[in-house]
């Protein structure tokens, strides 16, 4: 079975089963594109206006890259759901900044440590926290 050219505006195919297969150039799908980013049309309206389904013309959109006609994502949740993620949103930079001053804090100690153990002879920290009795 080959195929047929893709510069053709519209080829309908039967096969063996009566299947229709259905080529559209280029140049059409362009034309789509460009009518559904005027706004005049809904990608709906198009699909019925021109024998498309909705799914083609959104393969058309992202083959094309053309992001300003995706889709766009609403979410819709109950005020309650805001403000706990809100909340939960706040809490994770809390922690973060939390951590961040936790891992600072112990960054100065083994420095402190290390200069100290310098300080005093010791080869490392580890012979001073040993000589001091201090748990590694």
């Amino acid at each position: 079975m080959t195929r047929p050219e893709k510069s053709l505006h519209k080829i309908v195919r039967m096969t063996k089963n009566d299947y229709v297969v259905k080529r559209y150039s280029e140049g059409f799908r362009l034309k789509i594109l460009s009518e559904l980013s005027s706004g005049k049309y809904s990608k709906n309206e198009l699909a019925k206006l021109y024998g498309l389904s909705v799914a083609t013309i959104s393969r058309w959109v992202a083959g094309h890259k053309r992001i300003d006609l995706m889709n766009k994502r609403v979410t819709v949740q109950n005020p309650d759901e805001a403000s706990r993620l809100q909340a939960m949103q706040k809490e994770l930079e809390q922690l973060k900044k939390l951590l961040l001053r936790k891992d600072l804090e112990l960054l100065v100690s083994e420095s402190y440590l290390e200069a100290v153990a310098r300080q005093h002879g010791y080869k490392d920290v580890e012979e001073l926290k040993k000589n001091l009795r201090i748990q590694p």
